[in-house]
């Protein structure tokens, strides 16, 4: 089997029915599978699936784990050469899963590539990143962050320097829609099932690199993300009485506190 998808789901059935009906439509030219991982939603999720996409593999958990444990779950029952993880939030169009397939076979030192995400109104979403320093999400949660020098340290960090029109080897990609060779995460590991939500792909991404594994982000691939970063509607001080704020901050204390002194992989400067 050329592809598994993995869709971890929690409470959101309207952006989940429009995602598989998205690949439906898409007819991939692909022998794959569709596996949805359910972490107890409790809504009408798991009953709307089994309706209208009967053949989606099902995988109901009776309790929320978090997203790293909800997608090692779909991997582990997976089959394909590559594994795609996708958030229902994401808006799959024809052509595309054959093109990031196709560039995965042709590049086998590859571990990891993502394609560009849009918003809704077609501008570029920032999908890709270096990897952060700790100072870096300290910068962007309070109003350090308006200082000059720190405008300059995030530009860096979001690969703002770069207009994301050109394949390029990054640091990392959002968890959101990557798709992953079989043979490499098995030499890797799975997702750390230690971060609940938030750094477990910015730790995954480092694992691979670690192994030799390159991660890309390939710019003429798309697809639309309606994505809100929820845990950030209320930077600074507000924040932290938000509960995806403080998720996201146990995440990153976590992730900080796994590679202390350890240094950075080295990404090469050249395109992919």
């Amino acid at each position: 089997m050329d592809l598994s998808i993995i869709i971890v789901n929690y409470k959101e059935p309207g952006f989940l029915k429009q995602c598989l009906k998205g690949i439906r439509q898409a007819q991939p030219q692909l022998t794959y599978e569709v596996i949805v991982v359910d972490n107890a939603s409790g809504d009408r999720s798991l009953p709307m699936v089994r309706e209208h996409f009967p053949e989606v593999i099902l995988l109901p958990q009776k309790k929320n784990l978090g997203f790293p444990v909800g997608n090692n779950v779909g991997v582990r029952r997976s089959r394909g050469r590559y594994v795609l993880l996708l958030n229902p939030d994401i808006a799959v169009f024809k052509g595309v899963l054959e093109q990031l397939v196709a560039y995965l076979d042709e590049h086998p030192d590859v571990g990891i590539v993502a394609p560009k995400l849009l918003n809704p109104d077609q501008s570029v979403q920032t999908s890709c990143y270096r990897f952060p320093t700790p100072m870096v999400p300290i910068l962007r949660r309070t109003p350090l962050g308006r200082l000059p020098f720190a405008k300059k340290i995030l530009r860096h960090y979001l690969m703002l320097d770069w207009d994301h029109n050109d394949d390029r080897l990054v640091g990392w990609v959002l968890g959101s829609c990557m798709l992953v060779r079989r043979t490499a995460f098995e030499q890797v590991g799975l997702m750390d099932e230690r971060f609940f939500m938030y750094f477990e792909d910015v730790d995954w991404c480092r694992r691979f690199w670690e192994h030799g594994w390159k991660v890309v982000y390939r710019s003429s691939t798309s697809m639309v993300h309606y994505h809100q970063r929820m845990s950030a509607e209320s930077p600074g001080l507000n924040g932290v009485f938000q509960k995806l704020t403080r998720i996201h901050i146990q995440s990153g204390l976590k992730y900080f506190r796994k590679y202390f002194r350890k240094p950075l992989p080295v990404i090469p400067p050249s395109h992919a």
